[in-house]
């Protein structure tokens, strides 16, 4: 049912259908809301957190078009649904995600390792410092509203990569997408729609420098 009802919102990428397909998003959920796993809703996880409602991790996955070899960088590894999704889209390639809060991050890769994701890299951190020791990347997503883009997160984006953020404070957020040219051109920005998301916890989210 949430497949058809993905569809029916716009998403058709197959490849990202599938990948949602495959990962049991029960499996991500406090046991008590096991029931409630395919509802198109975000529900909470513990810690003040949240998993995305299964649109908007088909809309940011489809909005970050990755390629089966790409590195992707991801802010916020929460419960590792994302993060899973994306893994599974990246047969060739590694996403590496960065978590704040460690009860999140260790249940996650627990997660990560009874699906026997092996392209996963984690950190416990400041996700609005990006990863430089791996930079640059392809793609960068963000599971987390700041008030602007992050610079690190721009200057550790490839050439040709984009970078989907919702972008806003707590009552109004917009998804934006940036893209950096390949050629060197300059960097583009657009956006997609509102969105709900918990805050980017960083002092980073809250200046304009690198």
């Amino acid at each position: 049912m949430v497949m058809r009802q993905l569809a029916g919102r716009g998403i058709r990428d197959q490849r990202v259908l599938a990948a949602m397909r495959w990962v049991p998003r029960e499996w991500f959920l406090p046991p008590h809301l096991a029931g409630d796993a395919y509802s198109d809703a975000p529900l909470p996880i513990g810690n003040g957190q949240t998993i995305s409602q299964p649109y908007v991790v088909a809309l940011m996955t489809h909005e970050l078009k990755p390629r089966r070899t790409d590195r992707v960088l991801e802010i916020g590894t929460g419960s590792g649904y994302q993060t899973a999704v994306l893994a599974r889209l990246l047969p060739g390639g590694k996403i590496f995600t960065i978590e704040r809060l460690p009860d999140l991050l260790v249940e996650a890769e627990d997660r990560f390792r009874r699906l026997a994701l092996t392209n996963i890299e984690t950190r416990l951190g400041d996700g609005a410092t990006g990863w430089a020791e791996q930079a640059p990347f392809n793609s960068i997503i963000v599971a987390a509203a700041a008030p602007r883009i992050p610079g690190p997160l721009v200057t550790q984006l490839a050439p040709g990569g984009r970078l989907v953020i919702p972008i806003g404070d707590l009552t109004t957020q917009e998804l934006v997408i940036l893209e950096r040219p390949m050629n060197g051109g300059a960097i583009t920005q657009r956006g997609v729609g509102g969105v709900r998301f918990v805050p980017l916890i960083s002092r980073l989210a809250f200046t304009e420098e690198p």
